[in-house]
């Protein structure tokens, strides 16, 4: 198997930033827009939530940036890149429940594409940040799974 390029890390690493970035846009939807019994719990977690993934879109981007490639930045980009599909309306909490979670593990196998092609790359940079990724994608899946009961 050849070995992976920079390029490789960062067309992987644009995906996960889209991926994010639908991610980061459909946690601010439903945190702005859940209603019912559960609304304080959880206005908050959407809210914690987005707030992690915006930083993290910030980190993804700046690391596409220092391979010395151009980070994806338009809606446009991001919608041919991401596996996570920006949905619109405002389903009812448990089904905004439902589509986080599984967003969020669409998201960590995005990240684990990272760490697959950065590793072939010898970029231990990249696979750190992206473990880092999965690391906190799947406890907020975990964390939405748990609230499905």
């Amino acid at each position: 198997m050849a070995k992976h390029s920079n390029q490789d890390v960062a067309t992987a690493l644009g995906v996960l930033l889209a991926d994010s970035y639908i991610l980061a846009l459909k946690t601010q939807n439903y945190h702005w827009n859940v209603v019912g019994s559960d609304f304080v719990q959880l206005h908050q977690l959407f809210g914690d939530q987005y707030e992690a993934l915006s930083g993290a879109v910030d980190e993804i981007a700046e690391r596409i940036r220092a391979l010395g490639f151009p980070a994806p930045a338009s809606f446009g980009e991001f919608t041919d890149r991401a596996s996570v599909k920006s949905t619109a309306g405002h389903p009812p909490a448990r089904e905004m429940i439902t589509a986080l979670r599984d967003d969020h593990l669409t998201a960590a196998k995005a990240a684990y594409a990272v760490i697959k092609a950065a590793e072939a790359a010898g970029d231990e940079s990249s696979a750190d940040l992206a473990t880092g990724r999965v690391t906190e994608h799947e406890k907020a899946a975990w964390m939405l799974s748990a609230l499905l009961g």
